[in-house]
C-alpha cells in the first residue's frame, strides 16, 4: 500500500458496510440520541462467502492463539481470545452485538432506561434455562454482575461497574441497575467476555462447575491446550448452535495454525500470519476474512516507574516510533495508523481532528533533553502472544528509536504466561487490546485511575473527572467535547504508545459456513463464531 495506512471507511474489493465513521465535527451535528453506535465489522473474502443458509450437525474444530496453561475457569479473569471463545459458547450475556453491528438483547428480551438514563432494566427472555435445567433467574443475573464488583475483586472489568449503586430484582424477569449518574451507554457494557450469567449458588456466582445457558456444554477442558464442547439441546436460541461437537485447540504459533489449516486438521484459526497470509488465500480450500474493529496495538509503560514516569521521556518515545512503516512492515497494510490514544475511527467520538502524531528523531531527542538525557536505555518485552508479530514490532522500534539517542533491548519472553507473567508486571512491554465499542468502555477499562487494567498505572485528575462527567452527559455535543479531551491528553501526557489500528484477519476451510456480514467488535464474528457458524 505505498506506507500509506489503509483508512478503514474506504470500501475495497469484495467490501460490503453499512459502515458509517465520522470525524468529530460530523458526529457531533449528526450523532443519535444516545451519542453511541456499534459500527459492524467488514469483510474481505478471498473465497465467496458460505452463506446459503445454516446446515445442522458435525464437528467444528478451531485453532486459537490466545490461550494459555495459566488461564482459570472464572470469567473475572480472562483476557484473551481461547476462554473469550468458550465463555460465549457456553453462557449468555444480557446483551450482544449482532453481525450487522446492532445492540439487541441475548439473555434479555428487551431493555430500557429512566429518563436519565440513572436506571437500566433488563427483562429476561420467558423460558430461558441453565444446561443442567435450572431457570435463569434475576438473582442469577445480580450474582453475576456482583461477583466483579466486591471490594476484595480482582476482576480486569470491576472499574466498570464502579457507577452501579445498586442492582435488584424486578419482579420474577426483571433486573434494575441502579446507577450513581446517567450513564446512556450502559447496556454495551452488558456484552463484555466478562459479564456471562451464572448461576448464584448462595447469592454468590457459581463459575467452578461453568454452567451457563449458551449453545454449548462443557466436556473436556485443558486450559490453554484443548477444550471440548458439545451442544446443548436447550439452547433458547433458534438458528444458532447448529454444529453438534466443538473442539478448540491452543496454537500459539501463526505458522503451526496455518499448516493445521491447510491440512484440514482444523477448520477455523484467528490472528493469521499477515506476511503470509497471501499464500494462503491461494488455497482454494481456504477463505481468508478481514473485519475492521477497534483493535488496536500498543506499548503501555508503568508510569510510575522510572524513567517513564517522567512525561518527556514518554513523548520521547513516542515521536521516536514510525507508525507509518510499522503499519506497512507488522500489519502488511491490513490496518491504520493510531495516534497514542485508544479510540479507533469505527467509534463515535474518535478525536480524528487531533494532529497526528509522526516519527521524528529530532523531537524525540528534544525531550530527552528536556528530561536531562542526552541518551536513553530501555528493556522492551516482547512475545507473539502479545500479538502475531510482536517481536518483529519490537526489533523495528528499536532500530527506529535508536537515531533518537534510545537504546532499546528486547527481551523475548515466552508465550505462555504472557499475560500473567509479563503484561501490568514488567515496566514496559508490548501489548494489544481488543477495544471497546464506546469511548467510556474503553477509557474504563485501561485508563481510569482506579480500573484493575490500568496497564499504564497513570493517574491524571483532571481525566478521571472528564470521565465521570462524559458518562454522565446526554448533549452529544458537549459530551464529544469531553472525549476529544480525554484523547488529546492521552496522547500527550499518557504512558502508552499506540501505534496502529489492526484489522482482524482470519481463516476458514470452505465447508465451515456463515453470515455474509460478520461482527468486528471481537475477532472471529465478535468471536461468537462457534454459536454462529456451521458446517456444510
Amino acid at each position: 500500500m505505498s506506507g500509506k495506512p489503509m483508512d478503514p471507511r474506504h470500501a475495497m474489493p469484495g467490501h460490503k458496510s453499512g459502515l458509517f465513521l465520522p470525524n468529530r465535527r460530523a458526529f457531533l451535528q449528526g450523532a443519535t440520541a444516545l451519542g453511541v453506535a456499534a459500527p459492524a465489522g467488514t469483510s474481505l473474502f478471498s473465497q465467496s462467502a458460505r452463506a446459503e443458509g445454516p446446515t445442522k450437525g458435525g464437528k467444528l474444530t478451531a485453532g486459537l492463539a490466545g490461550g494459555a496453561t495459566t488461564d482459570t475457569l472464572d470469567p473475572a479473569t480472562y483476557t484473551d481470545t481461547y476462554m473469550q471463545a468458550v465463555c460465549f459458547a457456553t453462557h449468555s450475556n444480557l446483551t450482544e452485538i449482532t453481525p450487522s453491528g446492532e445492540l439487541v438483547g441475548d439473555a434479555a428480551e428487551s431493555f430500557e432506561a429512566s429518563p436519565d438514563a440513572k436506571q437500566w432494566t433488563f427483562k429476561l427472555r420467558k423460558g430461558i434455562t441453565f444446561s443442567d435445567g435450572k431457570d435463569v433467574t434475576p438473582e442469577d443475573v445480580i450474582a453475576s454482575f456482583n461477583h466483579h464488583r466486591g471490594e476484595d475483586s480482582k476482576s480486569g472489568v470491576k472499574n466498570l461497574l464502579e457507577p452501579v449503586e445498586d442492582i435488584v430484582a424486578d419482579g420474577t424477569d426483571g433486573v434494575t441497575f441502579i446507577l450513581k449518574n446517567g450513564n446512556a451507554d450502559f447496556p454495551y457494557l452488558t456484552v463484555d467476555y466478562h459479564f456471562p450469567i451464572m448461576p448464584a449458588v448462595d447469592g454468590k456466582a457459581d463459575w467452578e462447575n461453568y454452567v451457563g445457558s449458551g449453545g454449548y456444554i462443557l466436556d473436556e477442558h485443558e486450559p490453554g491446550v484443548r477444550t471440548t464442547l458439545k451442544r446443548n439441546p436447550n439452547f433458547f436460541k433458534e438458528g444458532r448452535a447448529h454444529v453438534d461437537e466443538v473442539e478448540i485447540i491452543g496454537i500459539a504459533d501463526a505458522n503451526a495454525r496455518q499448516t493445521a489449516l491447510t491440512t484440514g486438521d482444523i477448520d477455523v484459526m484467528n490472528r493469521c500470519d499477515l506476511k503470509t497470509v497471501h499464500l494462503l488465500a491461494r488455497n482454494s480450500n481456504v477463505s481468508v476474512n478481514e473485519t475492521t474493529g477497534f483493535k488496536h496495538y500498543t506499548m503501555p509503560m508503568n508510569t510510575t516507574v522510572a524513567p517513564f514516569d517522567n512525561n518527556d521521556v514518554r513523548l520521547a518515545l513516542k515521536y521516536a516510533v514510525d507508525r507509518e512503516a510499522l503499519v506497512k512492515s507488522i500489519l502488511k497494510g491490513h490496518g491504520a495508523v493510531a495516534n497514542d490514544h485508544p479510540i479507533s475511527p469505527a467509534v463515535p467520538f474518535h478525536a480524528g481532528d487531533l494532529v497526528q502524531r509522526v516519527y521524528d528523531p529530532d523531537k524525540a531527542k528534544f525531550h530527552l533533553k528536556q528530561a536531562g538525557m542526552e541518551n536513553l536505555s530501555v528493556d522492551l518485552p516482547a512475545a507473539d502472544a502479545a500479538f502475531g508479530g510482536a517481536v518483529d514490532a519490537a526489533v523495528l522500534y528499536k532500530e527506529q528509536a535508536a537515531k533518537a539517542g534510545i537504546n532499546t533491548n528486547v527481551v523475548r519472553e515466552p508465550n505462555d504466561g504472557y499475560w500473567s507473567n509479563v503484561w501490568m508486571k514488567k515496566p514496559w512491554c508490548m501489548c494489544f487490546w481488543g477495544g471497546r465499542p464506546t469511548a467510556d468502555w474503553m477509557f474504563s477499562t485501561a485508563y481510569a485511575a482506579d480500573s484493575n487494567w490500568n496497564d499504564t498505572f497513570w493517574k491524571n485528575e483532571r481525566f478521571n473527572q472528564l470521565l465521570l462527567e462524559a458518562r454522565a452527559e446526554l448533549d452529544n455535543v458537549k459530551r464529544g467535547e469531553m472525549y476529544f479531551e480525554m484523547q488529546q491528553m492521552l496522547n500527550e501526557e499518557g504512558g502508552v504508545v499506540v501505534w496502529g489500528f489492526a484489522n482482524d484477519v482470519f481463516a476458514m476451510t470452505n465447508d465451515v459456513g456463515h453470515e455474509e456480514q460478520m461482527a468486528g467488535n471481537w475477532e472471529l464474528d465478535g468471536t461468537r463464531f462457534i454459536e454462529r457458524w456451521w458446517k456444510t
